[in-house]
């Protein structure tokens, strides 16, 4: 398909996740906002944090983790789990369960036993089943409007805990990083919109290289969690395979794994994350891994992140490979709003 084709991207795109991804940065900003206001009855100290979600709500907690690394002043994890570790207990720990739709299952049964272990607890959702269970147990509701896909709600999940982590005293005031983000976010996004011809518009030209390959994406530090966002975006969108790996640990076993079996590398495209604020040695892994694959006759590009600081570095390489996913969406003509496997399997758990 030709990316420059409106018409038919106007056709495929039956439910406008491009507006969902051009107005991402506005809902990055919204989210903080409103997480300034919100009611927040959480009392110190707070010892440990866990944060409970799965798919898109679950990303904005590693971007955020990655983020925060250097900066938060108490540990604090990703749970995918139905259940919490066994040291999430007491009112040191603080449990937010992060739900789009408020009815993911995973996430209700860790939130529900994490009252049931007597810690506190913040709900972030739209409502659902989580804003009800909040509501009745007396624990603060994040709760924010949005109408389309958990996958493109990142800026809520992401901005609502900058918001409430800096509240709670847990980090640093992050208004300048999220401010250089937002403003570089917007710079590199002129020229990745759907108006921007091919030639001129690098999301559109990587997409076209990815069309019938096996997609692997590596990034490390900061760019960790967003290779994973790629992968799943890739997933979702153009209802794709792809696959990520983080370094440094991809090369302490990955990088074993490209001499079998030749006959499947033409077949595929590793990109490599990159940003200014990964750890001098990520750096120079980052360039000899990709060497190394591109030795053994596999197809190799990088991405850079842009702007000042982190969290700039992080959400331009995440709002590049939303863009990037969307166009491999229109070169395989499918629309990438629907998930049909996914909903077909929660049917099928429901029953």
């Amino acid at each position: 398909m030709n990316l420059d084709d409106m018409a038919k991207i106007n056709q495929l795109d039956r439910y406008n996740m491009r507006e969902a991804i051009e107005h991402l940065p506005d809902q990055l900003a919204q989210a903080w906002e409103q997480g300034l206001s919100l009611p927040l009855r959480v009392k110190p100290p707070i010892r440990q944090v866990v944060i409970a979600g799965m798919g898109g709500s679950a990303i904005g907690a590693d971007l955020f983790i990655a983020y925060g690394e250097p900066l938060l002043t108490v540990p604090v994890v990703t749970c995918r789990e139905y259940q919490l570790p066994a040291w999430a207990r007491g009112a040191e720990t603080l449990v937010i369960g992060s739900s789009h739709s408020g009815n993911t299952e995973e996430t209700l049964s860790a939130v529900k036993q994490a009252g049931e272990r007597g810690c506190q607890v913040v709900a972030i959702t739209t409502g659902g089943e989580l804003a009800a269970l909040a509501s009745e147990a007396g624990w603060d509701v994040w709760q924010f409007e949005h109408h389309g896909q958990p996958r493109a709600a990142v800026g809520f999940s992401f901005g609502f805990l900058l918001a409430l982590f800096t509240r709670l005293g847990l980090l640093p005031d992050p208004t300048r990083d999220l401010n250089a983000a937002l403003r570089a976010v917007r710079e590199q996004q002129v020229s990745l919109g759907v108006n921007v011809p091919v030639v001129h518009n690098p999301a559109k030209r990587l997409a076209g290289q990815l069309i019938g390959r096996w997609v692997v994406v590596l990034g490390s530090d900061v760019a960790a969690p967003v290779a994973r966002r790629w992968k799943g975006q890739v997933n979702e969108l153009a209802k794709a395979w792809a696959q990520f790996e983080i370094l440094p640990e991809a090369d302490h076993n990955t990088l074993a794994g490209i001499e079998n079996p030749e006959a499947l590398f033409e077949k595929m495209m590793v990109l490599f994350l990159r940003t200014p604020s990964d750890h001098p040695r990520n750096r120079l892994r980052n360039e000899l891994t990709l060497q190394a694959f591109l030795t053994a006759g596999i197809n190799v590009d990088f991405v850079q992140g842009r702007g000042e600081g982190r969290m700039a570095h992080q959400w331009t390489l995440l709002h590049f490979g939303d863009y990037l996913a969307y166009y491999l969406a229109m070169a395989y003509e499918v629309d990438p709003t629907p998930v049909q496997a996914i909903e077909g399997l929660k049917a099928a758990m429901k029953q």
